[in-house]
């Protein structure tokens, strides 16, 4: 870990989706939001466990947190890192496999549509018109934007992104 001022490094992890926001939900019934709270909770077991690390978590249960809500904790916390997770699911067993996302710089169509998926969760939220004042998910401007702002941080993010899917790949024999 790199060394940071006052010997912490904060790392904020985000069980994506919650509450009335299930995510995706797959075969049997399964949610998103309960499998990336599960993950979320045994990561930070494990990350807590590190005495240089300290972890803060965007939600502990299952209740709905509005996406500024999750930036301003990352924020508040000065985090030196921020990691959202999200599983996807198929209506058929036969896809299945790890992938691990970075919002890169291009806007092409697969990217597109997966902002515009994971940023329709404003809809849900209370009083999101006046929140979200002039942002519409559905909207390339609101893509192009958010990507824009990620620019600073792509270069490490993308080398965390392919240290996480090297280890899943590699070590816990997943399907790449």
């Amino acid at each position: 870990l790199p060394n940071v001022p006052d010997g912490k490094y904060k790392v904020v992890i985000d069980p994506g989706h919650g509450g009335k926001d299930p995510g995706k939900v797959g075969l049997k019934n399964i949610k998103e939001k309960d499998i990336a709270l599960n993950i979320v909770l045994q990561l930070g077991k494990l990350l807590e466990k590190e005495e240089n690390i300290k972890v803060v978590y965007t939600r502990k249960n299952d209740v709905l947190i509005d996406l500024w809500e999750r930036g301003r904790i990352a924020n508040k916390s000065d985090a030196d890192l921020f990691v959202s997770v999200h599983c996807n699911s198929w209506h058929t067993k036969s896809p299945n496999g790890v992938e691990t996302y970075v919002l890169g710089l291009h806007a092409n169509e697969r990217n597109l549509a997966v902002a515009k998926a994971e940023n329709e969760v404003i809809l849900l939220e209370d009083n999101y018109e006046e929140k979200y004042k002039g942002f519409d998910p559905n909207l390339p401007e609101s893509f192009i934007g958010l990507t824009l702002m990620q620019e600073e941080y792509l270069d490490q993010s993308i080398q965390l992104a392919s240290l996480v899917q090297t280890k899943l790949v590699n070590d816990l024999k997943r399907r790449d």
